[in-house]
């Protein structure tokens, strides 16, 4: 009888671990699941959190930049700010150079960059990108004197400037231009006035509102890029950022449905630049 009740007891032992082990297998996977699907979805936790932040340069009017009360305003600020309405959440602002800009974005330190973006090829393969909500003409500036510069072809051999990883310097290194960096607009323009540079290319919009803000400015447009480019808002290429980009484009899709994008286009540009035409 010992040996019979011993037996049953082992028996019954692991069959109790069996239960145990089976149980521990399959809670850890489901625990893990939840947490990761959790993790994973970026609009998620900016909607937990409150808050969308969102990375721009504040120097580069009318994109985005600083008014007389030192106020962060502009195009892209407004359009943060609905965004983020549209997400029920607060937009927060974090300002610094381009370049680092991307890498901030590229490491998650910001969950959007909204700063006049152009998509371009190289930016596509490595950002998703929502749907344009700009579309600019790139202009080349130069000199009110440079009479040399009349096309884009000329660019080859002058001396421009930009910040590096932006459009429009490696737009000026296509046509053979040797590029200065810089850290913003205002110094670009210093450069161009005092002699240092022969031109440099930006936003037709943005030369327009430069030449408002200083009207004895010696600067002129030498030339047009013949076709327009595409700003959108870049954000991390990868699944957590999938329904993130969603929400995006239908609120860009409300706000310009509802003409919202067309009255902050023409209160900054004085000209509808939201629509391709």
């Amino acid at each position: 009888m010992k040996i019979k009740f011993t037996a049953i007891l082992l028996v019954c032992t692991m069959l109790f671990a069996s239960v145990l082990t089976g149980c521990g297998q399959s809670s850890a996977p489901a625990a893990e699941s939840a947490e990761g699907s959790q993790s994973a979805d970026l609009l998620a936790q900016i909607q937990e959190k409150g808050e969308i932040v969102i990375a721009m340069e504040g120097t580069w009017a009318p994109w985005t930049y600083h008014d007389e009360s030192d106020t962060l305003v502009g195009y892209d600020v407004e359009i943060g700010k609905l965004i983020a309405k549209k997400l029920g959440v607060e937009a927060t602002f974090v300002e610094g150079e381009w370049d680092g800009l991307l890498a901030g974005l590229d490491a998650g330190r910001y969950d959007v960059m909204i700063n006049g973006v152009d998509i371009t090829e190289e930016r596509a393969a490595k950002y998703n990108f929502s749907t344009p909500y700009a579309y600019n003409r790139m202009a080349v500036i130069v000199n009110g004197d440079n009479d040399e510069i009349t096309s884009m072809e000329d660019l080859s051999g002058k001396q421009t400037a930009n910040t590096i990883s932006s459009t429009y310097a490696e737009v000026a290194e296509q046509y053979g231009a040797v590029v200065t960096g810089v850290d913003d607009l205002n110094q670009t323009f210093e450069l161009l006035l005092s002699g240092r540079i022969d031109a440099t290319l930006n936003a037709e919009v943005t030369y327009y509102d430069y030449m408002k803000a200083h009207p004895d400015a010696n600067i002129k447009i030498a030339t047009l890029a013949p076709d327009a480019t595409q700003a959108a808002i870049p954000v991390r290429k990868s699944e957590e950022t999938a329904t993130l980009l969603e929400a995006i484009n239908q609120a860009l899709a409300e706000l310009a449905e509802s003409g919202e994008l067309s009255a902050l286009a023409e209160k900054y540009f004085g000209v509808d630049i939201s629509k391709a035409e």
